[in-house]
């Protein structure tokens, strides 16, 4: 599977800004028909806390232009929207669309990032998914969601070999956005790819370091910290093979923390 991350200076709140942008992004390669193009956590408008403005109403104009970039390179994406919640103003989503334009999962951000106070304005989700992709079992996370192991390990009990974390994660951690990425894939014995932005919005600095990760924690590909894309080739096989020589995975003892 070829994997395209598109590690994007997000424009403040300007949804056909980041549009012309990930369009742009994309005409500097050849994307491979079947690629799966990993747009960061809510691509359209940044960080912000500002729901009622930025979220998607029904139709969605992003949801929209996610379609028609899988059906214009026949290929997989995967993108990270707002959406309005049920019981809060927002939902932290990233969607996944087929080539044909169809969307096929739809994962709502467990872990909101409470001390930046989104856990006050987006509501949590309280699913872990996985969906077939290109022979794959891929599990989307988003951004804190990587700081709690456990629910990764409820992706890999699911069956996931690929897992995808997409984010907007401050320049001032990114020593702990690497270390985790390779941690999630050592412990998990699956390949992880984190998709960040770079750049600034009102209040934080973006490090980017987008990265693919392997099944033992190598990095395969790392996009540095300006704006551009990542690119990788990656393998079901590597998972297999390593999962059949290194067992570890089949000595959980799940006894000892509860059903």
């Amino acid at each position: 599977m070829h994997v395209i991350g598109c590690q994007l200076d997000i424009v403040w709140e300007d949804r056909e800004a980041n549009f012309r942008k990930i369009k742009a992004l994309l005409s500097s390669t050849t994307v491979p028909p079947d690629s799966l193009i990993i747009l960061p956590e809510m691509f359209p408008c940044g960080f912000t806390m500002d729901v009622e403005k930025v979220r998607e109403e029904d139709p969605s104009p992003s949801e929209s232009f996610v379609a028609e970039l899988a059906q214009q390179h026949n290929s997989w994406v995967m993108a990270g929207i707002v959406k309005k919640g049920e019981k809060m103003p927002g939902r932290n989503e990233a969607v996944v669309v087929s080539p044909d334009g169809e969307l096929q999962a739809r994962y709502a951000k467990i872990q909101p990032f409470a001390p930046g106070g989104e856990a006050e304005r987006y509501e949590a989700g309280s699913e872990v998914i996985v969906f077939p992709c290109m022979g794959f079992t891929v599990c989307p996370f988003i951004c804190y969601d990587l700081r709690f192991p456990e629910i990764f390990r409820l992706g890999v009990q699911k069956g996931a070999e690929l897992f995808v974390d997409i984010a907007n994660w401050p320049a001032i951690r990114v020593n702990h956005w690497i270390t985790l990425l390779r941690a999630r894939a050592i412990e998990n014995q699956a390949y992880v790819v984190g998709v960040n932005r770079c750049g600034k919005d009102p209040k934080i600095a973006y490090p980017g370091r987008s990265v693919v990760v392997d099944p033992q924690g190598e990095i395969l590909a790392d996009a540095g910290a300006d704006e551009g894309l990542l690119i990788a080739v990656i393998d079901r096989k590597v998972v297999t093979d390593w999962r059949e020589k290194f067992p570890a995975l089949r000595d959980i003892r799940s006894e000892h923390f509860g059903s």
